[in-house]
């Protein structure tokens, strides 16, 4: 079978909770890493991935907004697909026949939820609105009194609203205001930046905190410190090493004991990620996102000897939104080395390249990909192991 590349997507409610994730997918069926994007050969490879990997390993407990082809629609689902567990998209060039609106209804009788993708109205397509559970409005390619006028005949239908490709905070703000429900794009990893704004205390602090924590001359004493200052930082760094993962045979009770069973470095990463989750006004989301960057990252980064290096990478590749400085402003704050600087800003050297494969997946920009192999390394596994990683770690390190 051809190889199959799954990244996934968060779909946003109002509140910036998680409400589901859309899956990305593409396949790799040549020896040179060429692309195929035909929509049958698309629709076969996500349901060979879905049935393949599994549901609850890429989206956990959320539904997954999967597109299908209209052969599909018409002939039909695996059973593997339980209702509850996906959101049916249909396609926008696909139209309202009688064989495709009578799958339609078929599916939401047996309880499927159906969405309308990239969606732009007219009264032939009222048939399909009439059926749909929600609209997708593509906002980047509309001009704001078209996303208007759409809302607006779409207002009649009581059907809620999703705002896709939305690339900014003031975009979200706008469309939330028009009364979208959902959101889906890169806004949450884009600053919202007011020319002389401050930035809040707390951000301030957590950039202190990560300064110290980066600085290669801290000595161990001033480390379990700065862990001591805040309860929650111990509390959740020895919960974590009490967890099952690490198979202890006798409780850790201490940063001490901690730090000789695991290392100083693996302490410092586990508190500069506690440090980076005490900025509360941000979707977990994004702290997610830079987890599983981090631990994709360092699994390519072993195929270029730069397995630490490359988790800082991916760590950091969202400082700019996690404290609404730009980048580099943030970095010149912390202590890292010319390569790590240069990756992040630049995408230069080794490191760099990484991250920008790592980026590229994690949009299904399959043809970047392609054009940046890690000596062999497999970006499929990779990136699933990272998702796998990071949800453990967020329920096991990050949760109360």
């Amino acid at each position: 079978m051809s190889q199959i590349f799954i990244a996934r997507q968060p779909i946003y409610d109002r509140d910036m909770g998680v409400h589901a994730y859309e899956l990305l997918f593409r396949a790799n069926d040549s020896e040179h890493a060429e692309f195929t994007d035909g929509e049958q050969a698309t629709s076969q490879l996500l349901i060979n991935a879905l049935l393949e990997i599994g549901l609850p390993r890429l989206v956990g407990r959320h539904p997954a907004f999967v597109n299908l082809t209209e052969r599909f629609i018409v002939e039909g689902l695996p059973n593997a697909m339980k209702p509850e567990q996906v959101v049916l998209e249909v396609l926008e060039d696909v139209l309202p026949g009688p064989e495709l609106l009578a799958a339609l209804q078929r599916l939401k009788q047996e309880g499927y939820t159906i969405a309308l993708d990239d969606f732009e109205y007219d009264e032939s397509k009222r048939p399909l609105v009439e059926l749909a559970d929600l609209v997708k409005l593509d906002v980047l390619g509309l001009k704001a009194r078209e996303i208007a006028a759409h809302v607006e005949a779409l207002k009649g239908f009581d059907t809620p609203l999703l705002a896709e490709k939305v690339e900014t905070q003031e975009d979200f703000h706008a469309c939330r205001e028009l009364g979208f429900h959902y959101f889906q794009g890169y806004f949450f990893c884009k600053p919202h930046l007011v020319q002389g704004e401050r930035t809040p205390s707390c951000r301030t602090l957590t950039l202190r905190l990560l300064a110290r924590i980066q600085d290669p001359d801290i000595e161990f004493k001033e480390l379990a410190d700065l862990i001591a200052q805040d309860v929650s930082f111990s509390y959740r760094i020895l919960r974590y090493i009490n967890s099952a993962q690490f198979g202890t045979s006798r409780k850790i009770e201490s940063i001490q004991s901690a730090a000789t069973m695991i290392g100083l470095r693996r302490i410092k990463t586990w508190l500069t990620i506690l440090a980076m989750s005490q900025v509360d006004d941000k979707p977990y989301e994004l702290l997610l996102t830079s987890l599983v960057r981090a631990r994709m990252c360092e699994l390519l980064g072993e195929g270029i000897g730069q397995p630490g290096s490359s988790f800082t990478v991916g760590l950091f590749s969202v400082l700019d939104a996690l404290t609404d400085l730009p980048l580099d402003v943030v970095l010149a704050s912390l202590p890292l080395a010319d390569e790590i600087n240069g990756a992040l800003l630049h995408h230069e050297g080794p490191l760099g390249r990484l991250l920008r494969l790592v980026l590229a997946y994690e949009s299904a920009d399959w043809d970047t990909v392609a054009a940046n192999p890690v000596n062999g390394s497999d970006p499929q596994h990779a990136y699933l192991q990272a998702v796998e990683w990071a949800g453990e770690l967020g329920n096991a390190l990050l949760c109360e």
